[in-house]
């Protein structure tokens, strides 16, 4: 089977995918169906197109009554062409039984770890969380449900700033209300140089936490 790769751009300006938004290699959709037998009925029914078109998504029954629906390549660790075509029949699905869709709620959290020896700090990390690497060093949960770890490689100690910071990832049309909130919130802006990229948020006692989307990034 071959696969074309969709770059965050390129699906951003595909017609037809508004259920849809794009974090971290992957598209994700939320539907709320109105009661939680009718979300596992939709559920089933992403399944059974997915087994059909040979493609599968992570799916996720949230009570009262949502399904969350996550698509990636698996074998290229990416987005390709085939999640965007079930994409479009999973949109289609919840169509048909009067799902609403709540695109913007998705965002996705990582860890980010600063070291000096990325490859003798990583195996402690992979045993005391019970993670795995994937292609790129990063360490994933084998399940999809915990944060992603990665490791960013210093090239001096940094003693006075923390060490480990998040990463959330979220919709690119509502980064800056997300950072809007925090600062309201009693945050403060470390450095919005790369924004649109991420914003490098503290909070009153300065640890980090950066605002991310795909958004101009190299």
């Amino acid at each position: 089977m071959s696969y074309t790769t969709v770059s965050a751009p390129q699906f951003d300006s595909m017609e037809g995918l508004a259920d849809w938004r794009y974090e971290l290699g992957a598209i994700h959709a939320t539907f709320r169906t109105g009661s939680f037998p009718s979300a596992a009925v939709l559920a089933a029914s992403i399944a059974d197109a997915a087994e059909t078109h040979q493609h599968h998504p992570d799916i996720d029954i949230r009570y009262p009554d949502c399904v969350l629906v996550r698509l990636t390549t698996h074998v290229t660790e990416g987005l390709t062409q085939h999640d965007v075509e079930l994409a479009r029949v999973v949109s289609e699905l919840a169509a048909r039984v009067g799902a609403s869709s709540e695109p913007t709620l998705i965002a996705s959290l990582e860890l980010a770890i600063d070291a000096m020896e990325v490859d003798g700090i990583r195996p402690f990390w992979m045993a005391v969380l019970g993670y795995r690497q994937d292609s790129a060093g990063n360490l994933v949960d084998p399940l999809g449900r915990g944060p992603a770890v990665w490791f960013q490689q210093m090239d001096e100690p940094r003693p006075q700033r923390n060490r480990i910071h998040f990463d959330i990832s979220v919709p690119h049309d509502v980064a800056e209300e997300r950072v809007a909130a925090a600062l309201a919130a009693g945050g403060t802006i470390v450095s919005d140089r790369r924004a649109r990229a991420f914003w490098v948020l503290a909070d009153a006692e300065g640890n980090e936490v950066c605002v991310c989307t795909w958004q101009d990034r190299q």
